[in-house]
């Protein structure tokens, strides 16, 4: 990946694996127009990445995945707000991004900070989380894709009930909903993400971006033609060495070293 200095976010790498962590604590990780851009930065390099397979967001300390928009600082710069052409964290309006993302929810997500999260593949979140679009209650909209995403993870109704009243709901509450994959207890969410991510990795890197490509983009069309569409991500993996790998090493009786390519 490039070397790039921030101040606003901190990167680690575990292997295959980036870590993004919001790193604003002190405004419980809310994001203003240059933590906006350095994560859109951060984002782009790993897509362009092709050592970086799986990537997971967090936020710094144990009270707050992301609190959304700084509205503090919207409200000292006359209401001005810029967001990158990728969305909201450099996520929400990312539709091209095939590789598998998971959002460690240590804490509140609420407003864009929760938009990010629906943006992800996966939701680990401590039982303390706070979840919710709020931004009713302050006389906005979620308009970094909350508005859409939340209904097709939900269903319409649970959704509308979240949206319309703003309210926040809790990890147990959200992982009813089919909202939140596993809920740990505080501090141990991003651990929880990690192992996910390695197992993630287990399987072949091409495999799971056709999968999301094709789930992702099948949303919403009916079934025949989302059967027939075409998918660049399965063409690519059928091309692939992993595709060849991967039945040699079970006819092997060994684990496939994956390539991703």
């Amino acid at each position: 990946m490039p070397e790039r200095s921030y101040e606003f976010i901190k990167l680690e790498t575990q292997g295959r694996i980036l870590i993004v962590t919001i790193n604003r604590p002190e405004s419980f990780n809310s994001l203003h127009p240059p933590a906006n851009i350095e994560m859109g930065h951060a984002f782009d390099d790993f897509a362009a990445d092709d050592d970086q397979w799986v990537a997971i967001v967090t936020g710094a300390g144990e009270k707050a995945f992301s609190a959304g928009n700084d509205l503090k600082w919207t409200a000292q710069n006359q209401g001005k707000l810029e967001i990158p052409p990728r969305g909201f964290g450099g996520l929400t309006s990312r539709f091209d991004l095939f590789k598998p993302v998971i959002a460690a929810v240590n804490g509140v997500a609420l407003g864009g900070g929760f938009e990010i999260a629906l943006a992800c593949d996966i939701i680990v979140a401590s039982s303390n989380a706070k979840m919710g679009l709020p931004e009713p209650r302050v006389g906005l909209a979620a308009l970094a894709t909350g508005m859409h995403r939340l209904p097709r993870q939900i269903g319409l109704k649970n959704a509308m009930g979240m949206m319309l009243t703003g309210r926040h709901i809790d990890a147990a509450e959200g992982y009813r909903l089919g909202l939140v994959q596993e809920v740990m207890e505080p501090g141990k969410a991003l651990e929880r993400a990690l192992a996910w991510a390695n197992e993630i990795l287990e399987c072949a890197p091409l495999s799971v971006r056709a999968t999301k490509q094709v789930a992702s983009q099948s949303l919403g069309r009916p079934l025949e033609e989302a059967v027939k569409a075409h998918y660049p991500a399965v063409t690519e993996l059928f091309k692939s060495e992993d595709f060849v790998e991967g039945p040699r090493a079970f006819a092997e009786k060994r684990k496939p070293s994956w390539k991703g390519r």
